[in-house]
């Protein structure tokens, strides 16, 4: 056995550094005196007595190193607790952290959107209304109507004109062969 081990078992046996062990050997000493002796009655008494008080004291000792243990074991179920609290916490506050990330890019898609949408109205609001640009509209089929019918109507007096012209370069060349005709003759 190494000294370390040694140091280990006296500590063990000592208890919490109180004398339990020294206490234990006077007793168990004290005891067996006591046993052996052949003394007078009132110094077997103040031998009991003795024995008794350190009872007692082995007793009280052993009962407070029961409350400590009992005590450590409460404490230690207390932080095992605490320790499952604390990483519940965690877990649920990383659970939390991962819906609000979800919840921030959904908002940022609906503030891009919504940015989209307001650009789109814009171009859409400087454009005139639909009744505006129907009324623009049937006013420039009237007026297209309107130069389609002057355009056949100058057709026709063209038609007409041409049908004219050639009548009178007809009657011109007519008359012109006449007059040849005539000097001819």
């Amino acid at each position: 056995m190494g000294d370390e081990e040694i140091i280990r078992r006296r500590l063990l046996f000592d208890g919490e550094g109180t004398g339990d062990e020294r206490r234990l050997n006077v007793l168990l000493k004290g005891f067996l005196t006591w046993c052996n002796s052949v003394d007078s009655a009132e110094e077997t008494q103040s031998s009991y007595a003795r024995m008794v008080a350190q009872i007692a004291q082995c007793e009280f000792a052993a009962t407070k190193s029961l409350r400590c243990c009992e005590m450590n074991t409460a404490e230690q179920q207390h932080y095992d607790d605490l320790y499952n609290q604390i990483e519940y916490g965690i877990v649920s506050a990383k659970k939390d952290i991962e819906a609000t990330k979800k919840e921030l890019q959904e908002a940022r898609q609906i503030r891009r959107n919504k940015m989209e949408y307001d650009a789109l109205a814009a171009i859409i609001q400087n454009q005139p209304d639909r009744k505006t640009n129907q009324n623009k509209l049937a006013l420039l089929r009237q007026e297209l109507e309107a130069s389609e019918s002057e355009c056949q109507k100058l057709e026709m007096k063209l038609e007409q004109r041409r049908k004219q012209f050639h009548l009178l370069i007809s009657t011109i060349q007519g008359l012109q062969q006449l007059l040849v005709d005539d000097e001819t003759t």
